[in-house]
């Protein structure tokens, strides 16, 4: 899993909208942003780009506080791999970095090998 998400945030998640197809990409960097809406796509202030986000289930309530939801966004920064294939994470990712294949609704997703910039035969045996 992720070093940096727990699956107890995601319980409201009901759908991943991809902006970009994930079987191109070997990684993926997701966060919890705070947005006034459960569905649509979130606002987006980072440097890279937005590959996909999370929609909230009906069910799904906002901070008391705040009035805002914690949605999951996917993201990639001009320095990741899909730019810069012989950069810093040639063969590593970023810590929040999971693998776009192992992400559903309500789970993290994992690090593999293909994430990490290694050959599918560097993975362990089932």
């Amino acid at each position: 899993m992720s070093s940096l998400l727990e699956e107890a945030a995601l319980t409201d998640e009901a759908e991943i909208v991809w902006l970009e197809d994930p079987s191109n990409l070997d990684y993926v960097r997701q966060a919890l942003d705070k947005t006034p809406r459960k569905a649509g796509r979130p606002r987006y202030a980072r440097d890279g780009r937005m590959v996909g986000y999370s929609v909230l289930g009906e069910s799904a309530t906002a901070n008391p506080d705040s009035g805002l939801y914690e949605r999951r966004v996917f993201f990639l920064l001009p320095h990741d791999r899909d730019q810069e294939p012989l950069g810093v994470y040639v063969h590593d990712s970023p810590g929040e970095a999971v693998d776009p294949h192992t992400i559903a609704v309500g789970k993290v997703g994992c690090k593999t090998p293909r994430s990490q910039g290694r050959p599918a035969s560097a993975q362990a045996p089932a």
